[in-house]
């Protein structure tokens, strides 16, 4: 086919979920299959086994003519339930074949209802089928051996009856089985529902320099027995924290906290003002498995001069004036630049597309030139004022970059756990800085990041709400060596 926007639908089944993320099942990309850019979007049930809808989408006019869709499982120890695919899709068109991988999670994370109308449909034809059953047993005894004709004496109609009732109390505790069977499967599936690890985030020291720290205290991470490979860096960091504040949302911080050991990470503290706060935490781990552990933390006072344990950190404070539901398209940054949401007229709607377009102009209203941020032009946060929904976007998408490099670079001997998580460091500790940032940012409007554009620099994030309700939107970006945030409102509307 030939078609300046194709779109391909399919439907496979496996069953997938996005589990780095809160509140936001569907795995969103955007990026490259060799010289076709494409949008995909992987959309989740929730449960296993379960039907998962990949839809693949042409972004430029290229002549295609066939579009492949494989989901490749990868678990590095049989014992682990929970597993990280990578869908391959394949574009084969006039220009050759491009492949490109997408990293999503096999877990399961929901339990669909059964519906009242087919659960009576299914009483009545299960009450119908003990019925006839019970009638067939008192033919059987009754008149199977007699002679056409002749009726049933009443010894024979006496032992039909007895067999029907004893027919009927087989089958009832037949049914009872069933039932415990069928209580019994339930409950094992309720028990391996997916839940991120627990985690626990205190403040410790107080004056000058508190630190944050946060500990996964989970017995399936901490047991020296875990199943669970150890985790890899994500743009060059174990773990991108987020802290916001609870209701307000006034006050927001993006930080890497160091780990201290395998379940201890600690941050500086920046000076956020008092208050309860929100706790997100993106990890990935060596199999490609990311996931995002929740919990709270109240600051009481706040630290003095800050110095950031990792030149990656940032936060912001916008001011209660600012934290109503506002529908500003444009936010002033730190060092005097305005960045513009591109919202356009359309109104946010739930599951539709969203335009996430950002660009950023100069004091005197020129283009900016930005840098690479964390290898990428920049990043975004995403959430909805009572937490139900938080999501970390780049311009690839939902994806993390980490998951899909685990699948890209994975080499026949790294089922030996460890070997790839290492391989993958030392391949990020060797980059200089800005280093990879074109191979890491799949920006299609462009092709290149926005330190490299001579056009106004725009960054897109491919992104469609799950629920409706107000949410606030965090833009970073980085500029003259100096990390940026805009902050946004947005209003999402419920599907008509």
């Amino acid at each position: 086919m030939s078609r300046a926007r194709g779109r391909l639908l399919v439907v496979a089944a496996i069953t997938l979920a996005t589990t780095a993320h809160v509140g936001s099942p569907d795995t969103y990309f955007e990026g490259a299959a060799g010289p076709y850019p494409v949008r995909i979007i992987v959309r989740n049930p929730g449960v296993v086994p379960g039907l998962v809808q990949i839809s693949v989408r042409l972004l430029a006019p290229r002549s295609v003519q066939r579009v492949l869709v494989l989901p490749v499982y990868w678990d590095p120890m049989t014992a682990v339930r929970d597993g990280s695919y990578s869908v391959r899709v394949t574009v084969e068109g006039s220009e050759g074949t491009g492949v490109v991988l997408v990293p999503v999670m096999a877990v399961a994370t929901g339990r669909l209802p059964l519906a009242k109308s087919l659960a009576a449909g299914l009483v009545a034809l299960g009450a119908l089928l003990l019925a006839g059953a019970i009638t067939i047993v008192g033919a059987a005894v009754r008149e199977s051996v007699l002679e056409p004709g002749v009726a049933p004496d009443g010894r024979r109609i006496w032992r039909a009856r007895l067999a029907m009732a004893a027919g009927a109390a087989l089958l009832a505790f037949a049914s009872l089985g069933g039932r415990a069977w069928w209580n019994g499967v339930d409950a094992a599936y309720r028990s391996g529902l997916y839940h991120p690890f627990h985690a626990t985030a205190t403040v410790r020291g107080t004056g000058a320099r508190p630190v944050l720290r946060l500990a996964i205290d989970d017995t399936a991470w901490i047991n020296p027995q875990r199943q669970w490979t150890p985790l890899v860096p994500d743009h060059g960091h174990l773990m991108h924290l987020f802290l916001v504040r609870d209701s307000t949302l006034d006050a927001f911080a993006h930080l890497h906290p160091l780990p201290h050991d395998s379940a201890t990470f600690e941050a500086d503290l920046p000076p956020l003002p008092p208050g309860g706060y929100r706790v997100y935490a993106d990890i990935v781990h060596e199999s490609g498995f990311a996931q995002t552990l929740l919990t709270s933390v109240d600051v009481a006072v706040p630290a003095g001069a800050w110095r950031p344990s990792d030149p990656d950190d940032a936060w912001i404070e916008t001011g209660k004036r600012e934290a109503g539901r506002g529908k500003t398209d444009s936010a002033v940054l730190s060092d005097g630049s305005t960045m513009t949401w591109q919202r356009g007229d359309s109104a946010l709607v739930v599951n539709r597309d969203a335009s996430l377009t950002f660009t950023v102009a100069r004091r005197d209203g020129r283009p900016a030139v930005l840098e690479p941020y964390m290898g990428m032009a920049g990043h975004a946060m995403i959430a909805r004022d009572d937490g139900a929904v938080f999501v970390h976007l780049h311009p690839a998408g939902t994806i993390s970059v980490a998951a899909q490099e685990t699948f890209q670079l994975r080499q026949p001997g790294d089922t030996i756990r460890g070997l790839l998580g290492r391989r993958l460091t030392e391949m990020h500790t060797s980059r200089e800085p800005g280093a990879g940032s074109r191979e890491q940012d799949p920006h299609l409007s462009t092709g290149a990041p926005c330190s490299l554009l001579p056009a106004p620099c725009s960054l897109s994030f491919p992104y469609a709400f799950p629920q409706p309700g107000h949410y606030r939107l965090w833009v970073q970006v980085k500029r003259d060596r100096r990390i940026l945030t805009g902050v946004f409102d947005a209003d999402v509307a419920r599907a008509p």
